[in-house]
């Protein structure tokens, strides 16, 4: 069992950061405000942030840092493109200090259902069929990552729709659904996701920002939110 699948096993809700970018720094400070596990990108555009990552050779020191001040979950996308991902970069990653990876059902080539040494994680969007998600725990999976908001609404507030599609993946997914920040969720969110079955929130660049100082704050209130939980 690895680590992020532990935790995820575990009776807390995890708060799980994604990094806006692959900066030690930044992870430093998503660590010491409370977060539970860590996400970095490489080989791939991210919308909310608006950065492009680029090849995973571009970040092997930053990568070898952040896991150098962190020894709880670390995850990777490896892509944003299923012809994006090379295979010998995959083999790489548990080697470098990743735990898991985490990417689109839909950009997730054969080979990376194979054993790899990492958790996995796999995404969906507002396209998927949600009963399909059920047999994904046949394969292996760790855990869904629900990212089924619409491109054009990332930043939009948290609504009782959206709540009812994420409780519906959770009685569907058979595997601990986390869900990513893709609304602009507020403290506020924590207790309806949480008694929703949720069992992860990870924050991204929509809640976090930029910079640190925006991190800081917003994983700081997360962290507080979560440990109020009853």
């Amino acid at each position: 069992m690895g680590q992020l699948e532990e935790a995820l096993n575990g009776q807390r809700m995890l708060l799980v950061v994604s990094l806006p970018a692959n900066d030690a720094a930044l992870a430093r400070a998503a660590i010491e405000e409370g977060a539970d596990a860590l996400k970095v990108h490489c080989n791939v555009g991210h919308r909310a942030s608006g950065n492009h990552f680029g090849p995973l050779d571009e970040y092997i020191e930053n990568f070898r840092e952040i896991r150098s001040q962190f020894n709880g979950p670390l995850g990777v996308v490896p892509s944003g493109s299923i012809d994006g991902i090379q295979r010998e970069d995959v083999i790489r990653l548990s080697g470098l200090g990743f735990d898991f990876y985490s990417i689109y059902a839909h950009h997730l080539p054969s080979f990376m259902l194979g054993e790899l040494g990492l958790d996995k994680t796999f995404a969906i969007n507002e396209h998927y069929d949600p009963s399909l998600v059920k047999e994904a725990k046949h394969f292996g999976f760790t855990a869904l990552e629900a990212s089924i908001v619409p491109g054009e609404e990332y930043g939009t507030s948290l609504s009782f729709a959206d709540v009812l599609r994420y409780r519906q993946l959770v009685m569907q997914a058979e595997l601990p659904v986390l869900v990513p920040s893709q609304r602009r969720l507020v403290q506020e969110d924590v207790q309806v996701l949480h008694d929703t079955g949720v069992k992860a929130i990870m924050l991204g660049a929509v809640v976090t920002g930029k910079t640190e100082e925006q991190l800081r704050k917003a994983v700081n209130a997360f962290r507080n939110a979560m440990d109020k939980l009853k």
